[in-house]
């Protein structure tokens, strides 16, 4: 994509956290139909972690995905993975493209993106049953990594745990 259709990974500063909350309740619509999520009473999913995105900068990571001047969804990266249980590795610890821009490559260079800023040991965990984001994720990343990402399964509920680990350094996808 180029121009008005470039892709971009910004990072989110508190300002976003309003954009990344609505953003959220999209993403949390979703996935209700593979987790059992219930709406509030004030009829919100709500994502009581985003504070923590703002009040620990050393270790979490909020990001916009943009195409051109639209927004067209978000990731949120922790520094310490639950799967891993090492500190140092990276996470992606939620990641949503609206609809619009799905199977467009939007998905695929925001992620190649995120992976390229951060050279490091990376975890990508997805539910067993988010068949859609498991596609995604395991085409993606074997792509990204030539085919040598780890591949486990984890126990979860209610779904088994899909957990991909590999390490971006010196693996620039930049296309």
């Amino acid at each position: 994509m180029s121009g008005s259709h470039e892709v971009v990974l910004e990072a989110a500063t508190s300002t976003d956290a309003a954009v990344l909350s609505s953003l959220l309740e999209l993403y949390s619509h979703d996935l209700s139909e593979v987790f059992e999520l219930e709406l509030g009473v004030n009829g919100r999913f709500g994502y009581e972690k985003l504070p923590l995105y703002w009040s620990e900068p050393e270790r979490r990571f909020p990001f916009l995905i943009h195409v051109g001047a639209r927004i067209a969804g978000f990731a949120l990266v922790t520094r310490g993975s639950p799967a891993s249980g090492d500190p140092a590795d990276f996470d992606v610890a939620e990641f949503f493209v609206v609809r619009r821009y799905r199977r467009s490559g939007v998905g695929r260079r925001a992620a190649f993106l995120l992976w390229n800023r951060f050279p490091a040991a990376w975890i990508v965990r997805v539910a067993e049953g988010n068949q859609n984001g498991l596609l995604f994720w395991t085409n993606v990343i074997a792509e990204y990594t030539s085919g040598t990402a780890v591949e486990t399964a984890r126990p979860g509920s209610p779904h088994m745990w899909r957990v991909f680990s590999f390490n971006s350094a010196n693996r620039c996808m930049c296309s």
